[in-house]
């Protein structure tokens, strides 16, 4: 079991403002910082992560705020929708809560015979609350005015929109070990029974969409979860061996990554649980401060003078 794709590790968007991206998804959303560093290919670019209290993979959103960013739309050859598991019976709470905050959101819908709550950040990201059909024991985290009985689990789904979802299927199912579970109009849901949870993702055939634009408000991309290293090159072996171009081992600090882009033009990356976000600090701690890789802590006190203030 421990040497398969382990559903969702976790989801890379791009935003605007830094402040106001932090205000939405720790304040309205609940959501901790769990890791506050920099972008390791542009550290004058803050790279947050928000989770749940301990950072779990499956919960991890992370971020590239860049302060001048255009904003991009969704499209074909792109992840599109990120849907987050939150307890029986909480639309209500959270459509309440949006009205107050004056969120974007819609009606609640029903998918797969599941209720989604679908609504935006404040770049525009699309995102849905959900009532699953599975059991999720993951607990949220309870922040001042969203309790545990409203709380954000973690991922349930990724949509990925594509012209034509074979080849991406075939990833899928022949690579990542998922397998078609049901089809509802152009959306066809494939689930890893490696995990529970954060193991859903939606494939929407737009044969006649155009091609999306990643920049502001949408999806950069999304990474799958492997237990170590050892799998994770294991991979690496069976993604080149289809002829896919695919990078050698990332050390991201939090975990080790391979990237390669899917058949529809989609980046995924295929990231470690190890080391995870309390090798630099402890638990209680987490997302408290500015931590740098390595190569950057030199530069310190110019890298945090070209960061936005973050209060």
């Amino acid at each position: 079991m421990n040497n398969r794709i382990l559903g969702l590790h976790h989801i890379t968007a791009i935003a605007g403002n830094a402040q106001r991206n932090y205000n939405f998804y720790t304040q309205v959303l609940g959501l901790r910082l769990v890791k506050k560093t920099v972008n390791f290919d542009d550290p004058g670019t803050y790279h947050f992560y928000y989770g749940n209290e301990t950072g779990s993979p499956g919960t991890i959103l992370t971020f590239f705020p860049w302060e001048r960013i255009k904003s991009g739309h969704t499209g074909t050859g792109m992840a599109t929708e990120i849907g987050y598991t939150v307890p029986n019976s909480s639309l209500t709470f959270w459509e309440q809560r949006f009205q107050q905050m004056e969120v974007k959101f819609e009606r609640i819908v029903e998918r797969f015979g599941e209720q989604l709550l679908p609504f935006l950040d404040p770049d525009g990201l699309k995102l849905n609350l959900v009532i699953s059909r599975e059991t999720d024991n993951r607990q949220g985290r309870e922040s001042k005015d969203v309790k545990k009985d409203a709380a954000i689990k973690g991922f349930h789904h990724i949509t990925i929109t594509l012209k034509n979802i074979t080849a991406t299927a075939t990833i899928l199912s022949d690579i990542f070990g998922y397998h078609f579970l049901s089809q509802e109009g152009s959306r066809h849901r494939f689930i890893t029974d490696a995990l529970e949870t954060a193991n859903v993702v939606d494939l929407v055939e737009a044969r006649d969409e155009k091609i999306g634009l990643v920049a502001g408000g949408t999806n950069h991309h999304v990474a799958f979860r492997v237990k170590d290293e050892s799998i994770l090159m294991q991979f690496h072996d069976k993604v080149a061996a289809t002829g896919l171009q695919i990078t050698s081992k990332i050390d991201r600090n939090y975990f080790f990554s391979l990237y390669f882009r899917e058949p529809g033009g989609v980046l995924f990356e295929i990231a470690t649980d190890n080391p995870g976000f309390a090798i630099d600090e402890p638990i209680q701690e987490l997302g408290t401060q500015l931590k740098l890789p390595v190569q950057y802590e030199e530069s310190r006190k110019r890298i945090e003078d070209s960061l936005p203030v973050i209060n």
